[in-house]
C-alpha cells in the first residue's frame, strides 16, 4: 500500500507537538519512539500506552492520516487496565512496514493528542557482502587505543613504529552512543543498537521500555540475528571473552530490559541457535542441581544445545579440535567471565590457575570463522572483547590495555580474513567509552618517596621502557622502571599506587559501615600510594561509562558508508544493507 506523506492530514500530523491531559484520554507514550530511525520489512512491537483508563472507542490511532491498521497488518490486543499502570494501552506485536518514508502516528483522545515520527530506510535489492564480522571492544576509548599503540607498536622521534590494526582501515566515523532515557548509556542499549537499528534504555536490549514491571514483555525489535535466520540461510556466530549471557553477546538474540535476566537469555540464544557460541558464563548453562550453578531450574542448556547438534568444548584443544568437524560448535571456558590476556600469559593471577587452559579471543576468531564459513551462504559473526571493560570498571588500566592489544591481534587476523575474502564486511569499534587518558611516564628512578613526584609530562615524560624481544605484539613486561602514566576521569575515591598487581584485579573502593563507598585501605601502604578524591556519587563503587563519541573504523562491501558523526544505530543499517536485510 502507497503512503503519500505529501498529503495535508499526514503534514498536520508530523507538525503538531503532543498535548494531553492526565484525566482524560490522551497518549503517555508511542513505541517505537518519536525519532526512531529504522529499517523497512524489520518486524517490530508497536504500542500505545494511554494516561487513563478509556473505552477503546473514545482513541483514535492514525498514520499519515489513515487509521492505523491500514499500514500496520496485525491483530490488535486493547488492555482495558494494564498491570502497574493504572491505564489503558492498544497492542500490535510483530508487524512491519513494507515501504520507506516518514511516518507520522498521532494517537488522539478527549484529552488531547500526541505525534511521534518515524524514519524508515530501504536496504539495497542485492545483496553486496557475503560475510559481515563485527569486531566490539567494550569500552574502547582513544586513550586504550593510543596506549595500545604505544606499549604494541613503539614511538621514537615523535613517530609510531607501526599503527594497530584496526587504526589501519580505508573507512572511519564517529558514533554517538546516548540511549532513549539517557545521553550516559551502558553496554546493553548501546550494543542493541547496533542489532536492532532501534535506540533503547539503560539495562535494556532488543526492547522499547515499557511502564510495566515485567522484564520481558515490553515492545520488541528484531535483531539481526533472528533477521537472518526469517530472510537468509546465513550462519550466525557469537564470541566472546566475557559471559555469552553478558550485555553484548546478548544482545545479538534477547529482549529484555533487565540485562541481569541471565538465565532467560540463555534460553533465548537457544531459541535463535547461533552455529557458533564461543565464552565464559557456563553456569548459566548447568541446572541447579549442578555445583556453581546460578540457575534456578533444573533446565540443563548444554544437553539440549548438544542434542541440537552442538559440538561441546570447555578448554582452548577442545576448541581447536571441535572447530575442524562441528557444524554448530558451543564453547564454554569460564563459569564466568574469562581470564585477561596478561594473566593468562604472564601474571597468572584472578582465576588462570582454576581455568588453566582458555582460548585467546584470537584462537576463538580462528575457530568460529572455520565453522561459520563451512555454510555457503555465508556468515555473521560478532566477537566482543569484553574485559577491556570489565578492567576499566576497576580502574586497572594495565590489564585494560592489554586486552586492547589482543583485541588487536583478532582485527589483524580479521584483516587477513578480508584479504583473501574481499566479500567480508568487516566492522570495528567499541559499544561506549570509558575516561581513559595518557598523561605522560612513570619513571620509578626519579627520586623521592611520593609516586606523583615520580609522574613526567610534557618535555619530562620522554619515553617509556616497554620492550617486545619476542615481536609477539605484547611488551615483555608490562611493570617496566619507566612506563605509562595513565589515568581515569570519572571514578571513586581510591588509592593511586601507580603499578599493576600482579594477583588479582585492583579494587579501588569498598563500602564502608554507612554503606557509602570508600577508597580500599588494602592499598593504602604500598610505597608511593596517595588517596585520590572521587568525583563520583558515593553510592559508585568503580569507575563509570562516559558519553564521549566512539571510533569506528570499516572495511569491505558497503563500508564506505561510515563518514564523519553517525548515531550508533547506523552500525545496523551499514550491516543490513550491505545483507540486503531489508528486502
Amino acid at each position: 500500500m502507497q503512503i503519500k506523506l505529501a498529503s495535508a492530514a499526514a503534514a498536520a500530523a508530523i507538525a503538531s507537538i503532543g498535548i494531553f491531559s492526565s484525566a482524560c484520554a490522551g497518549a503517555a507514550e508511542i513505541y517505537p519512539v518519536d525519532k526512531a530511525r529504522f529499517m523497512t520489512n524489520a518486524k517490530f512491537d508497536f504500542k500505545v500506552e494511554l494516561d487513563s483508563v478509556v473505552d477503546r472507542g473514545d482513541v483514535s490511532i492514525k498514520i499519515n492520516g489513515e487509521d492505523y491498521r491500514k499500514v500496520l497488518k496485525g491483530d490488535e490486543v486493547f488492555v482495558g487496565t494494564e498491570i502497574d499502570g493504572n491505564a489503558s494501552a492498544v497492542w500490535m506485536r510483530g508487524v512491519e512496514i513494507a515501504k520507506p518514508g516518514k511516518y507520522a502516528v498521532t494517537v488522539s483522545g478527549k484529552g488531547g493528542s500526541k505525534t511521534v515520527v518515524w524514519d524508515l530506510y530501504a536496504t539495497p535489492q542485492k545483496r553486496r557482502a557475503k560475510n559481515v564480522i563485527l569486531l566490539i571492544a567494550d569500552g574502547l576509548s582513544v586513550g586504550h587505543r593510543t596506549a595500545a599503540r604505544i606499549m604494541s607498536k613503539g614511538v621514537e622521534n615523535g613517530m609510531y613504529n607501526a599503527p594497530l590494526a584496526m587504526d589501519d582501515m580505508p573507512h572511519m566515523a564517529l558514533l554517538g552512543t546516548s540511549s532513549v532515557d539517557t545521553i550516559a548509556a551502558d553496554s546493553a542499549n548501546t550494543a542493541s543498537a547496533y542489532m536492532t537499528g532501534h535506540k533503547s534504555s539503560v539495562n535494556a536490549l532488543g526492547v522499547y521500555v515499557d511502564r510495566t514491571k515485567a522484564t520481558q514483555d515490553d515492545p520488541r525489535q528484531e535483531t539481526i540475528a533472528e533477521l537472518i535466520r526469517r530472510k537468509t540461510g546465513m550462519a550466525v556466530g557469537v564470541v566472546s571473552d566475557a559471559e555469552l549471557e553478558d550485555a553484548t553477546p546478548a544482545s545479538v538474540v534477547a529482549h529484555t530490559r533487565r540485562r541481569a535476566d541471565k538465565a532467560d537469555i540463555v534460553g533465548m540464544f537457544y531459541d535463535v541457535k547461533p552455529e557458533v557460541m564461543l565464552g565464559g558464563g557456563s553456569a548459566y548453562f548447568l541446572p541447579k542441581s549442578t555445583p556453581g550453578s546460578k540457575r534456578k531450574d533444573n533446565i540443563n542448556y548444554i544437553e539440549l544445545f548438544q542434542k541440537a547438534g552442538y559440538e561441546l568444548a570447555t578448554d582452548r584443544e577442545g576448541m581447536m579440535k571441535a572447530s575442524e568437524k562441528a557444524d554448530r560448535l558451543l564453547g564454554l571456558f569460564h563459569t564466568g567471565n574469562m581470564d585477561g590476556w596478561l594473566d593468562r600469559h604472564q601474571f597468572k593471577g584472578n582465576t588462570v590457575k582454576k581455568f588453566p587452559n582458555q582460548p585467546d579471543l584470537t584462537e576463538s576468531f580462528a575457530a568460529a570463522v572455520k565453522v561459520l564459513e563451512k555454510n555457503k551462504e555465508g556468515f555473521f559473526l560478532m566477537l566482543e572483547a569484553g574485559l577491556v571493560d570489565k578492567f576499566s570498571h576497576p580502574l586497572d588500566w594495565t590489564r585494560s590495555v592489554a586486552e586492547t592489544i589482543a583485541f588487536d591481534k583478532v582485527v589483524e587476523t580479521a584483516q587477513k580474513y578480508c584479504d583473501a575474502h574481499p566479500e567480508t564486511l568487516l566492522i570495528v569499534t567499541g559499544d561506549h567509552t570509558h575516561s581513559i587518558s595518557v598523561a605522560g611516564t612513570i619513571d620509578d628512578n626519579k627520586p623521592g618517596r611520593d609516586s606523583r613526584e615520580k609522574v613526567g609530562v610534557y618535555a619530562n615524560a620522554g619515553y617509556p621502557h616497554y620492550e617486545d624481544k619476542d615481536k609477539d605484539g605484547f611488551p615483555d613486561n608490562f611493570y617496566p622502571d619507566k612506563r605509562l602514566a595513565v589515568f581515569f576521569g570519572a571514578h571513586p575515591d581510591y588509592y593511586e599506587t601507580y603499578r599493576p598487581f600482579a594477583e588479582a584485579t585492583f579494587t579501588p573502593a569498598v563500602k564502608n559501615e554507612k554503606g557509602e563507598y570508600v577508597a580500599n585501605a588494602v592499598y593504602k601502604d604500598v610505597p608511593g600510594a596517595h588517596l585520590v578524591e572521587g568525583n563520583l556519587p558515593r553510592s559508585e563503587p568503580q569507575g563509570v561509562h562516559t558519553v564521549d563519541d566512539l571510533v569506528v573504523t570499516a572495511r569491505g562491501p558497503n563500508a564506505e558508508a561510515f563518514h564523519g558523526f553517525m548515531n550508533s544505530t547506523e552500525v545496523f543499517r551499514v550491516m543490513a544493507e550491505a545483507l540486503a536485510l531489508g528486502r
